[in-house]
């Protein structure tokens, strides 16, 4: 019987992911032109073609498509076999990829690394931002970080941060020139930012609470971002309200360069959670991650 060719599967894995055989062949520390011949030669084995090659991009067949699907599951269960054994030595070694939004990231995560890496030092650390709900199996990551409201179905989810809170500010200028918002339906007589989510384009609304009752409202404006730290930029211009995460605006909060309107209307909703799939053992690497958040969340908050 002839052996399978897992190396060769794994690679095309990695060119599917990367959509680019330079990225792929980064990854595997190949050279280009051998990660090529590779994949010819899976698919000379296979007598189909996986991946449509032009000058600009790679992308998958309908044949590839239906293939990768089927392995990544098994290669997945292949990667568990490994750090099972790997569980049983004192330091995780290996690759962490995280796939988490923007602000998970700036806020959360990279004030956390520093210790965390000094504390791992075999491992390394890929934190990939992506602010739509990305497929963790099909995208070989192995967890993702987003808040509790949105995460994906079928997932383990372990909380990592306190409750979080939308509010909504402008300069003291701008509040002193139109006014102070008193209600919701008070937005209407201002100018503000509105936030397009990445992956849908979809326009937010923003979104209050009042007595138990959620709703919200949709503002106009002339100015639309999608990019969180852009929503502070723009406050902090003096000529609009913006609606953004705490986390984004606290220092200006504190220092006063912002000011806070409408908080009788913005309770806090439910923080950040790391997530993985349910159908994977989990790997030492990323136990040790989640016990690192946590302990630091519970230091900080102590």
């Amino acid at each position: 019987m002839t052996t399978p060719p897992y190396a060769a599967v794994w690679a095309f894995t990695r060119v599917a992911r990367h959509a680019s055989f330079t990225r792929a062949a980064m990854e595997l520390e190949v050279s280009p032109s051998a990660l090529s011949q590779t994949i010819r030669g899976l698919e000379q084995r296979m007598g189909v073609r996986l991946l449509q090659r032009t000058t600009r991009r790679v992308g998958l067949t309908e044949h590839g498509q239906r293939f990768l699907q089927q392995v990544v599951d098994g290669l997945g269960q292949i990667d568990a076999a490994f750090a099972d054994l790997e569980s049983t030595s004192e330091q995780p070694v290996g690759h962490l990829r995280i796939n988490l939004a923007r602000t998970a990231a700036r806020d959360l995560v990279l004030p956390l690394l520093p210790g965390f890496m000094a504390l791992y030092p075999q491992l390394q650390v890929e934190l990939y931002t992506d602010d739509s709900m990305a497929d963790l199996v099909a995208g070989g990551f192995d967890a993702g970080i987003r808040l509790g409201e949105a995460l994906a179905q079928g997932m383990v989810a372990v909380p990592i941060s306190p409750p979080q809170e939308m509010v909504v500010v402008a300069t003291p200028a701008y509040l002193q020139r139109h006014g102070t918002p008193v209600t919701p339906a008070d937005l209407a007589d201002h100018d503000c930012v509105r936030f397009r989510l990445p992956g849908s384009g979809r326009l937010m609304a923003w979104e209050f609470s009042r007595d138990g009752r959620d709703f919200v409202v949709e503002v106009s404006g002339r100015l639309i971002v999608n990019d969180s730290s852009l929503l502070r930029m723009a406050a902090l211009t003096g000529q609009t309200l913006v609606q953004a995460m705490v986390t984004v605006v606290a220092d200006d909060l504190g220092a006063g360069r912002l000011q806070r309107v409408l908080q009788a209307y913005t309770p806090p909703f439910p923080g950040y959670y790391l997530y993985y799939s349910s159908a994977r053992q989990m790997p030492r690497k990323l136990r040790v991650f989640i016990d690192y958040l946590r302990q630091s969340m519970d230091m900080q908050t102590a």
